[in-house]
């Protein structure tokens, strides 16, 4: 039997939980930087009083599209965001910030959107955006000095400021949505898309 040629994928995100993602499921793909000015095009979303989910999707779509007016194939684009009451929380960048923002969402429900867009030659031609409500629990300062203490750096990858695939996700009293969603890409209808394109052996 002759062996069978895989449309090519490319991941336009340098996210190493992404890449992490994929790579675990089977996925054979390239990994790039999108080029994409993410901080100029939230500005300009919020200018417009674009929502948290549809900021989400818009980053994505421009990630993918970016990257798929130069490269064959298959190109995902994803993105994700922290809504609180209906307000974007961005990404903080010391631990002194890390700890506000775990205090801020504190007793607190807050929306995670993640977005994903498939884009092939310079066109959008699939995208999903899946939300998961997560409610973090009344923990205390104690508790949450000495997370911050173990945890470190590791912490300001995410905006939430929280690795829910490890310690982190003692911080909630109840997750409602998709486990991969929640890491940043939401991977089971993105599987049965490339199966559908070529991409994976069906």
């Amino acid at each position: 039997m002759a062996p069978v040629t895989l449309a090519p994928v490319t991941l336009a995100s340098k996210s190493s939980a992404r890449q992490m993602i994929l790579k675990n499921a089977g996925v054979a793909f390239e990994a790039v930087g999108s080029g994409v000015d993410e901080d100029a095009a939230k500005a300009s979303l919020l200018a417009e009083e674009v929502t948290p989910r549809d900021i989400a999707d818009a980053l994505a779509e421009m990630k993918a599209v970016k990257v798929s007016t130069k490269r064959s194939g298959l190109v995902i684009g994803a993105d994700q965001t922290l809504d609180l009451r209906g307000k974007l929380i961005d990404k903080v960048d010391t631990l002194g910030e890390a700890r506000a923002r775990l205090l801020e969402l504190r007793g607190q429900v807050h929306k995670l959107h993640s977005a994903v867009v498939v884009a092939r030659d310079g066109q959008p031609i699939w995208r999903i955006v899946e939300t998961a409500k997560l409610s973090v629990r009344p923990f205390s300062e104690a508790w949450l000095d000495q997370y911050i203490e173990r945890r470190g750096e590791a912490l300001l990858w995410s905006v939430g400021c929280y690795e829910l695939e490890s310690e982190g996700v003692q911080l909630f009293d109840q997750v409602d949505g998709d486990y991969f969603a929640i890491l940043g890409l939401p991977l089971v209808a993105l599987l049965d898309f490339l199966r559908l394109h070529g991409a994976l052996v069906g």
